[in-house]
């Protein structure tokens, strides 16, 4: 097991013996070793000593904490790597904008033929789909042509977001009528599909957050994302050609109906759509069951960053590995 979630009202978490020690209602109700685990995620009334915590960033388990009825994220990181050879060259070359600039192109343009592969798969399993599927994909190919001529970050956000509207206009197609899903909308989300895809969004961000981290890089200092306060920019570079990825895991679940439209309700103030507690302990099982492809596209998304970074170090090593389905823990039913 490599990941735990933990999602339930008045649990206190504390440390025991190398193990997390799970206690309600002041009764001790279960153990998980700490030795496998590389991520832990929590949502809920859930309290945690500070031993606890200490052995966790000891250990370098990163913690992200999903927080009120959004699930607001909030990550700790444990120790990162030693070498701070690799957040200088990091740094100077975030102030590089010829280099900003073809970073920013290189995750564009992998994006947008991720994005093109997907619609032309989705083509073969919605054929009455066909047409708006083949629309999108032309729409992209054109913007991909437009791609060497952009010549600032701020007309490369135009035309990818011209693309996006283009690609989910696309998606919208094959995603089942009874989740209302017409484009995508965040902050909050207001439909079932914009809930999973936030939701995904948000844990292979602190996913590959974690990773950067670890192999030496600062999460912070991103190039096509550029530095914001409290948000992981360079994560948020590194999932731009993944999110085609996520995009059809969310679809996975929806269209084998691991969710529906009863797994989510509105909220009476804001029109915000919530994901209900049901339906996220289905949705936790079914992101680890499919997250393998996207955690082995992460791990190839950072080693090839750090050869742009900084190509004379050695390549760092990754805590991206995919756990078995049977080894995923969804502390919450």
């Amino acid at each position: 097991m490599t990941s735990l979630y933990v999602d339930r009202r008045d649990v206190h978490l504390r440390h025991d013996a190398g193990a997390i020690v799970f206690y309600e209602n002041g009764q001790r109700s279960a153990t998980v070793p700490l030795a496998p685990l590389t991520r832990l995620i929590l949502r809920g009334r859930v309290t945690l000593e500070a031993a606890l915590l200490g052995h966790l960033g000891r250990r370098g388990v990163g913690v992200l904490f999903l927080s009120g009825r959004h699930g607001d994220p909030h990550l700790l990181l444990g120790p990162g790597h030693n070498d701070i050879r690799r957040r200088v060259a990091q740094t100077r070359l975030s102030l590089d904008s010829g280099f900003c600039l073809d970073y920013a192109r290189h995750l564009v343009l992998g994006k947008l033929q991720a994005q093109v592969s997907s619609l032309d798969e989705l083509r073969q399993h919605y054929p009455a789909q066909r047409l708006p599927l083949t629309q999108a994909m032309r729409q992209l190919q054109e913007q991909m042509q437009r791609l060497p001529q952009v010549s600032s970050l701020e007309s490369l956000r135009g035309m990818e977001g011209a693309a996006a509207m283009a690609y989910f206009a696309g998606l919208r197609a094959v995603v089942p009528p009874s989740l209302n899903f017409q484009e995508r909308n965040r902050r909050p989300p207001r439909d079932p599909f914009n809930v999973l895809l936030s939701l995904t969004y948000t844990i292979a961000t602190a996913e590959l957050a974690m990773a950067l981290h670890i192999a030496g890089y600062d999460p912070c200092i991103g190039y096509y994302h550029q530095i914001s306060h409290g948000r992981e920019s360079l994560a948020c570079d590194v999932l731009e050609p993944l999110r085609p990825l996520i995009d059809r895991l969310c679809l996975r679940m929806v269209a084998q109906q691991t969710l529906t439209a009863q797994h989510f309700s509105t909220a009476s103030t804001g029109g915000a759509c919530l994901l209900g507690k049901a339906g996220r302990v289905r949705y936790y099982q079914a992101y680890e069951e499919n997250a393998r492809p996207l955690r082995r596209a992460m791990a190839a998304q950072v080693k090839d960053l750090a050869r742009r970074i900084s190509p004379e170090l050695p390549e760092p090593a990754t805590v991206l590995e995919a756990p078995a389905a049977d080894e995923v823990d969804a502390w919450g039913s």
